[in-house]
């Protein structure tokens, strides 16, 4: 990492979890890669023992089962320690800031630790990749068609292509859905207790809880009555419109339920 200037440590970490909800999931595989400023080097991998049931679909991806972790310390058991190892430490990773860095964060606090993320720059190497390596239409039909987009941006040149590359996609990739609803549901990345379209927002015990940030865990309508100023900056800020929605809502005094949730 000769590159990359550094007066801290830069910790590399990843997550192999029982889900994709960072307020909810815990985890089962937890790797690190310390760079030190002067040159040293060091890696830890460690199954944890999540103390629950593994999901057959989180094995599916990760591999790790139940038997796999049996007999592994708790993540309370090694929290300590591996908060002394981060030290003061700079985090980097793939995908960090929206899953890995506040699933972390949550389970230290749930051993009554604190990680201090406002006081570390996180570097997400796949927010790099998707503003680097272009993710649109004309880079789509480059990949899957091998040839360029042209008349890219005219409404019929674009829908047209868009067909194209879905049928393309098909053919490559056998695993995909062969239905409509069952494709729509693959596309759809939210996990599946969330109450608006981006996931900001899950329920638990018939209440929306924040799946982000330092209230995550929290329910929204116990954070509008003590964190107004919590809520007004979201209301504000760059947040999916129907996330900002629903906070607007409880700074009113407005709560969804269950059956509101956004489809």
């Amino acid at each position: 990492m000769n590159l990359l200037r550094r007066t801290k440590p830069l910790v590399f970490f990843d997550l192999e979890t029982t889900g994709t909800d960072p307020a909810t999931d815990r985890i089962v595989e937890i790797a690190t890669l310390r760079l030190d400023p002067d040159g040293g080097r060091e890696t830890r991998t460690r199954r944890l023992d999540p103390e629950r049931q593994i999901p057959a679909e989180a094995t599916a991806i990760h591999g790790i089962r139940d038997a796999d972790v049996a007999g592994q310390p708790t993540f309370s058991r090694i929290a300590r320690g591996l908060l002394e190892f981060l030290g003061d430490a700079d985090l980097a990773g793939f995908n960090i800031a929206r899953f890995d860095a506040p699933l972390l964060d949550r389970e230290f606090r749930d051993c009554g630790l604190d990680l201090g993320l406002p006081r570390r720059a996180l570097v997400d190497v796949m927010a790099i990749f998707h503003r680097k390596e272009r993710r649109d239409l004309g880079a789509a039909v480059r990949f899957y068609l091998n040839r360029e987009h042209e008349g890219a941006h005219g409404a019929e040149a674009d829908v047209l292509a868009t067909a194209e590359v879905l049928e393309a996609q098909l053919e490559r990739y056998p695993d995909l859905p062969r239905t409509v609803p069952e494709l729509e549901a693959w596309c759809d990345a939210r996990p599946r207790d969330a109450v608006d379209r981006s996931g900001k927002f899950v329920w638990k015990d018939g209440r929306a809880v924040f799946a982000f940030g330092k209230f995550q865990g929290r329910s929204l309508e116990d954070v509008s009555r003590s964190e107004r100023d919590y809520l007004e900056w979201i209301v504000r800020s760059d947040f999916p419109s129907d996330a900002r929605q629903l906070v607007q809502k409880a700074l009113g005094g407005e709560y969804p339920r269950p059956a509101d949730r956004s489809d």
